[in-house]
């Protein structure tokens, strides 16, 4: 399977297509190496979930702050806020948050880090990093 797979995703690589390197000099037998690209999130919602996406590519899309708290050398505590973009696909996990997440409740979300670009109205490209989640565990409010 992979020695097909493999040599599409190389042609369909937007940096191999610049680099211009032909699948032909790619060891199909090369060894697939394991990498790891998890994430675990513990915060607060910051609004209702909404429905995004196509009939066919559905997806549930939500805020999330977390916070890092500190000490200036001259004694005032700060607190500041990330915010996080996380989207949900898995069909019941996808439900479920549509349903039952509320604004301000306190989740667990674990996941992979997703980089993307998207086109604004003005046709400018624009970068966006998302969590997509695999995992959603409800707090309590």
């Amino acid at each position: 399977m992979f020695r097909q797979v493999i040599p599409q995703m190389i042609k369909n690589s937007r940096i191999i297509k610049n680099m211009q390197i032909s699948t032909d000099t790619i060891d199909i037998n090369m060894k697939l190496e394991k990498s790891i690209n998890q994430v675990t999130l513990l915060g607060r919602v910051g609004g209702e979930a909404q429905k995004k996406g196509s009939d066919e590519h559905p997806v549930v899309i939500f805020s999330l702050a977390t916070h890092n708290n500190y000490k200036y050398t001259n004694g005032d505590f700060v607190q500041r806020t990330d915010w996080h973009k996380i989207c949900v696909f898995k069909p019941n996990l996808r439900e479920n948050v549509y349903t039952y997440l509320k604004k301000g409740q306190r989740v667990l979300v674990s996941g992979k880090i997703s980089y993307g670009e998207y086109k604004d109205e003005e046709g400018i490209i624009k970068s966006t990093t998302a969590v997509i989640a695999d995992d959603v565990i409800f707090f309590h409010h």
